[in-house]
C-alpha cells in the first residue's frame, strides 16, 4: 500500500510536467497555434522576463538569511564541475573529435531552471520555487555559461582562446536573466523591502505565466528529425545526464544531510534534461548541432521516466 501511495506521489509530480510538454509539441506540429517563430518568441519571453520574474517573487518574499546556504552553493558548483570534467575525458575517445564539445555539453547542461520551477511545485506547491532552487542555479548556471562558451570555442575546428571568448562568457554571466533575477531577489530580501499590493500582483500575475508557457515552448522545440543521428554519443550523454550523475553525486548529498525540497532540487540540477539553448548555441557557434538536438530530444522523452524513479526511491526511502 504504501509503495503505491509513493508511486502515485510520483506521478502526480512528473507527469502533469510532461503532459504540458506534449501539448506543446501537439500543439507545434499538428495545429497553426504555435508555429516556429511564436514557439521561438514564447521561449524568449520565458526566459527573459516571466522565469526570472517568478524567482525573484518567491526570494523576495523569503528571509534572506534563513534562505542563503553557501555550502549548498559550492557543493553544486563542484559537483558540476566534477561533471564537466569527467565528461570532457570521456570526450577524448571519440572517433569524430568534432563532436566533442556538444557531447560534453549534453552531457552536463540541463533544463533545471524551467523543469525545476514545474516539478517543485507540484511536489511542495507555488512557494517552493524559492531558495534551494535558487542555489542550485547559483552554483551552477554560471559556470554552465562560461564552460559551454568556451568548450564550443576550443573544441572547435581551429579554436583558439581570446580576449573576445573570454569576455562573451563573462558577459554571458552578467547579462544571464536568470542570474539578475536571482540576484535581485536575494537584494530585495537581504534588504527586507516591503512590495506595493499594486507591484506584488503585477509580479505575481506575469509570474504565473512561466511554468505553463515555458513547458508548451519546450514541447514545441522538440524536434525528430533534427535527432536523426549520432545516436551512440546521444546515448551516452543522455545517460550521464539522466542516470550516472545522480547515481553518482545524490548519496553523497544524503550523506551531507540534504533532504526535502532541498535534496529534490539537487537531483532536478544532476537529473534534469538536456536544454534547448545547447542546441542553439552549438548552431550559433559553427558546431553542426545534431548531437545536441539528439540529446535534448531523447533526455526530455526519457526524462518522464527517470524522473518518476528516482522520485519514487527518494519517497521510499523517506528523504522527501
Amino acid at each position: 500500500m504504501k509503495d503505491t501511495e509513493n508511486l502515485i506521489f510520483s506521478l502526480n509530480a512528473t507527469m502533469p510536467v510532461f503532459l504540458m510538454m506534449v501539448l506543446g509539441y501537439v500543439l507545434h506540429r499538428k495545429t497553426p497555434l504555435l508555429n516556429d517563430a511564436f514557439a521561438s518568441y514564447l521561449n524568449t519571453f520565458v526566459f527573459k522576463l516571466a522565469l526570472p520574474v517568478q524567482l525573484f517573487k518567491s526570494l523576495s518574499q523569503e528571509d534572506f538569511h534563513t534562505v542563503w546556504d553557501g555550502g549548498m552553493v559550492l557543493f553544486c558548483f563542484g559537483v558540476s564541475l566534477a561533471s564537466i570534467l569527467l565528461l570532457l575525458g570521456l570526450s577524448a575517445f571519440l572517433r569524430d573529435s568534432s563532436l566533442r564539445a556538444e557531447f560534453v555539453q549534453a552531457g552536463y547542461r540541463g533544463s533545471q531552471a524551467l523543469l525545476g520551477v514545474a516539478l517543485l511545485q507540484n511536489i511542495y506547491g507555488s512557494s517552493a520555487t524559492g531558495g534551494p532552487l535558487a542555489l542550485v542555479l547559483i552554483g551552477a548556471v554560471p559556470l554552465y555559461n562560461v564552460a559551454a562558451v568556451l568548450l564550443l570555442t576550443l573544441l572547435a575546428p581551429g579554436g583558439h582562446l581570446d580576449r573576445k571568448t573570454v569576455g562573451k562568457a563573462l558577459r554571458g554571466i552578467i547579462t544571464n536573466p536568470i542570474i539578475l533575477g536571482i540576484a535581485a531577489g536575494l537584494v530585495w530580501s537581504l534588504l527586507r523591502f516591503s512590495q506595493p499590493v499594486i507591484l506584488q500582483r503585477a509580479v505575481s500575475s506575469l509570474a504565473a505565466t512561466a511554468t505553463p508557457l515555458g513547458l508548451l515552448a519546450l514541447g514545441a522545440s522538440m524536434d525528430p528529425k533534427k535527432a536523426a543521428g549520432c545516436w551512440k554519443p546521444t546515448l551516452v550523454a543522455s545517460l550521464f545526464k539522466l542516470v550516472l550523475f545522480v547515481a553518482l553525486f545524490l548519496p553523497l548529498a544524503v550523506k551531507l544531510g540534504y533532504r526535502g525540497e532541498t535534496l529534490t532540487a539537487l537531483l532536478i540540477m544532476l537529473g534534469s534534461p538536456a536544454t534547448v539553448s545547447g542546441f542553439s548555441m552549438a548552431r550559433s557557434m559553427g558546431h553542426e548541432g545534431v548531437l545536441s538536438a539528439s540529446a535534448v530530444m531523447l533526455t526530455t522523452v526519457c526524462s518522464a521516466f527517470t524522473f518518476t524513479v528516482w522520485l519514487y526511491l527518494l519517497k521510499t526511502l523517506a528523504l522527501i
